[in-house]
């Protein structure tokens, strides 16, 4: 029989071994707790990561070039260097011109301008606008009766001109007033009624003779010249025409007379105003004969509307109205 001593020893061993256990575990819970402050108190991969990537974003702003965004120049327009022939035929509508590539209305420069911005009072000019001035040279035909591309017939008076075909502008430039100066001072008012073709150059008018008899000797050929669009005073009326073959299936309509350019000229349809489709001999076309005989809506580069009404299909003839455009 084990003696009490031993018997006591026995039970105490036990909790002398548990004692030092749990110390392990608090000094082993310490360290882990030590060693995940140090972690977190360290800093992550993130924030390399993040720095790597702004420092490209800022690099990339101090290198940049001052001039990647700088505008090419505008090429100036070409200047044409052939007079056009004092003995051109009489009975030519057009003038007469050495064969050459047409310019493209696309990509042709505008005309150089002495103005630095055109007048914001004409939302829907093209390329001729109010209140700028263009450089050009003038050149001379022989204008005939005054007839031409614009297909107006004779004129009234010979102090017309041809446009080039760029500022032309699918016959956008016809019935326009131009004021035209020399660089010896002297000036005329010119109207459009014909296009110039190659080798015209934006910027270029093709005077009549008398046209440009005000300006210089007819022996100069071509003198360089600004001009500028004019809204003159008169006291007519604009007309309409009905082109040949017009029917009330098929038609084409002219102004004749404005005194601004002409931009939109619409038809009634009865629930509405239908634009028209302009040709380069200056007429509008109705290909399903919508509104041949009906009213008219005649639209200006200022915006200014006209209504007319009464005007029947009569191809050919010229039908006069009670309106015109105001004066600018």
């Amino acid at each position: 029989m084990a003696s009490p001593s031993h018997r006591h020893r026995h039970r105490r061993a036990p909790r002398t071994r548990r004692r030092t256990a749990l110390v392990s575990a608090v000094v082993m819970a310490a360290a882990v707790l030590v060693v995940s402050l140090v972690v977190a108190l360290r800093p992550g991969p993130e924030a390399d990561t993040v720095q790597a990537k702004d420092a490209p974003v800022a690099a990339t702003g101090v290198s940049a070039s001052p001039t990647a965004s700088k505008p090419e120049p505008k090429p100036k327009p070409k200047r044409s260097t052939a007079a056009a022939s004092p003995t051109a035929s009489p009975t030519a509508k057009k003038p007469a011109t050495t064969p050459s590539k047409r310019p493209s209305p696309e990509t042709a420069p505008e005309p150089a301008r002495q103005a630095a911005a055109a007048s914001g009072s004409a939302p829907l000019a093209g390329r001729i606008k109010p209140g700028v001035t263009y450089d050009g040279v003038a050149t001379h035909y022989d204008a005939a009766d005054g007839d031409g591309a614009c297909s107006f017939g004779p004129s009234p008076d010979l102090m017309i001109a041809a446009m080039n075909t760029t500022d032309y502008e699918t016959s956008k430039a016809c019935g326009a007033y131009l004021l035209v100066r020399a660089t010896n001072g002297a000036s005329v008012t010119v109207r459009i009624t014909n296009e110039c073709p190659a080798p015209c150059a934006p910027g270029q008018l093709d005077l009549s003779k008398q046209a440009f008899a005000k300006l210089a000797a007819l022996s100069a050929g071509e003198i360089k010249i600004t001009w500028s669009l004019l809204s003159p005073s008169t006291s007519d009326t604009i007309s309409i025409r009905y082109k040949t073959g017009s029917t009330r299936y098929w038609c084409g309509i002219q102004a004749i007379g404005h005194r601004n350019p002409l931009a939109r000229l619409e038809v009634g349809t009865g629930s509405g105003w239908r634009q028209l489709t302009r040709t380069e001999y200056n007429y509008f076309l109705s290909p399903d004969g919508t509104g041949c005989g009906g009213p008219l809506r005649l639209t200006d580069i200022y915006g200014e509307q006209l209504t007319v009404e009464g005007i029947a299909v009569r191809p050919d003839a010229v039908q006069a109205t009670r309106v015109q455009f105001g004066r600018h």
